[in-house]
Formats: C-alpha cells, structure tokens, sequence
C-alpha cells in the first residue's frame, strides 16, 4: 500500500471526510444507494425538512460524491460512485469491533 502524501491527506479530509461527517449526509448516501431520488422523495424518506435535504445535497455535489439529473420539474439525484457505500460499510465494520473489544474490556475489567 502506498502512503499519501501530506496533499493527498489534505484533499482526501476536505471533499471526502468532512462530506461524511454528518449522519445526515450518511443517511442521504445510503438512501441514494438504493435507487435515484428526487428531494421530496428524500425528504419523505428521512423525514427532514426540505431546506435542511436540500443543504446537505448541496455539500454532498459540491463535493462530487452525488450527481443529478432533471426531468421535467424534477431533479434526480445519485451516488456519483457506489463504492462510498462499501467505504461506509467498512466503517461500520470497524466501529462494531471497536465497541465489542471496549465492551470486552468493560466486562473483563475489576469491579
């Protein structure tokens, strides 16, 4: 595996990490992951209102991680590159074993 450079790392936590960093925009990632969907489909789904839908797709294409495409009255947006949902499930790997070994530790612990 090659090492990023210092830029790469800058790049990787500016369009990618804090793109990912609200549960939000997670939960709007997975949805897309399903099928394309316009706002009010979003919206319906995550039971948020629209401007605050709207704000978080605005970050998630400007950060090139959504694209859209209209039809007619309505703009339909999708994951730009699926593989950010195999990088969430990672995640979520990761943080199920970090929480079983901390509550292995918790259990196995003196009382």
């Amino acid at each position: 595996m090659n090492k990023p450079d210092i830029q790469e790392l800058r790049s990787m936590h500016a369009n990618l990490c804090q793109a990912i960093a609200d549960p939000t925009r997670i939960a709007l990632l997975y949805e897309l992951g399903e099928s394309p969907k316009h706002v009010n489909q979003l919206v319906d789904a995550l039971k948020l209102p629209q401007a605050t839908v709207s704000r978080h797709l605005k970050i998630l294409r400007d950060r090139a991680l959504v694209i859209t495409r209209r039809d007619g009255s309505y703009v339909y947006y999708r994951l730009a590159d699926p593989r950010v949902l195999e990088a969430l499930e990672i995640m979520r790997s990761i943080l199920g074993d970090v929480m079983t070994r901390h509550h292995r530790l918790v259990e196995d612990s003196p009382a």
